[in-house]
């Protein structure tokens, strides 16, 4: 197996810009090139780098060995199926693709074409969210918040494949249970589709989380709590904090005692910041070059993007009940006016 893995990116926007430093940075990976719609973004970024050229979608494919694709979210699926039907290993950002047909359809090609194709969640590879696993195995309730002040960039897509999903892929990745229900509320404030979003989800085995997502908010704040059989835990994602009471289960052998309780610990963790995209870009090379398992494969990308499309259709029938209900009012005040 080759020492240096050949990366190409595609997209030069914001994100995949980010994508080209952090490949060009590595030990173990060499920018070959970058492809935009516009040649001349992917030429700014490819000088920012040093000189990587831009160049073609076919070029680059024909150059490199793994491709990341960092277009906007209706490209993904077509641009990841391309490069794997090329036999080219694809890390792709979130969501995987825009139908649960789609990302079958990329497992597929993956399986087959014995590539690996990962999926860009990139809170899978935080300190945070290991810590969360590392103590909680039977969540019963969760509360995850995701807000942030409005940015154009992300608005070809709703607040539920640009935010939500985050914290979707995450809770999915600690509640072992199918999806039984969905209940979601959202509204298009400043762009084309839903700035804001809540949802309530309920897994078969009893678990239920309640999700907010915001795009328009004054100030970033980035939460989840979680109740279990193993105790209380609450965790900052923006100031990397985590704490945690229970009293015994998988976290028991962390924490101090609180005087005047009857056995319980406190358990609290922070961490320095944390450079997840390079973790997740190490990940992805690992794989490549080492084999290593997949920690956000084709089947993860299509649970994310499920829960998010079963989202949208909870916000769909909320919004043709609240209007039927508008109608109702609309016919009763006309018939009690005698109109």
């Amino acid at each position: 197996m080759p020492d240096i893995l050949r990366i190409g990116v595609i997209g030069a926007g914001h994100f995949g810009r980010f994508h080209a430093q952090k490949v060009a940075q590595s030990r173990r990976a060499a920018l070959v090139g970058i492809t935009d719609l516009s040649a001349d973004r992917a030429a700014l970024v490819g000088r920012e780098l040093g000189g990587v050229p831009a160049m073609g979608l076919a070029d680059l494919l024909a150059t490199a060995e793994a491709v990341i694709v960092a277009a906007p979210a209706e490209a993904h699926y077509d641009l990841a199926a391309l490069a794997l039907e090329q036999g080219r290993h694809v890390l792709v950002e979130k969501p995987i693709a825009a139908t649960l047909e789609q990302a079958d359809r990329l497992g597929e090609l993956a399986r087959a074409q014995d590539r690996v194709l990962q999926v860009g969640h990139l809170l899978r590879y935080s300190p945070e969210h290991g810590a969360i696993a590392a103590r909680i195995a039977r969540p019963l309730y969760i509360e995850a918040t995701r807000i942030a002040p409005f940015k154009p960039r992300g608005t070809d897509v709703s607040v539920i494949l640009d935010l939500m999903i985050h914290d979707l892929d995450l809770v999915l990745s600690l509640v072992d249970s199918e999806i039984e229900s969905v209940d979601a509320l959202g509204a298009a404030v400043s762009s084309a589709f839903e700035d804001i979003a809540n949802a309530r989800v309920r897994f078969a085995n009893g678990c239920v989380a309640t999700i907010t997502a915001s795009r328009i908010s004054l100030k970033t704040e980035r939460r989840m709590r979680l109740f279990s059989q193993e105790g209380y835990l609450s965790a900052d994602f923006v100031a990397r904090r985590l704490t945690m009471i229970g009293k015994g289960g998988i976290g028991r052998d962390r924490g101090v005692p609180i005087p005047g309780t009857d056995g319980f610990l406190l358990d609290e963790a922070a961490w320095e910041e944390h450079d997840v995209l390079e973790a997740e870009h190490d990940a992805f090379i690992a794989s490549c070059l080492d084999a290593a398992p997949v920690v956000v494969d084709a089947s993860a990308g299509r649970r994310a993007l499920a829960a998010a499309l079963a989202v949208a259709d909870g916000m769909a029938r909320s919004r043709a009940l609240a209007e039927a209900s508008g109608l109702i009012q609309q016919i009763e005040h006309r018939a009690g006016s005698g109109v």
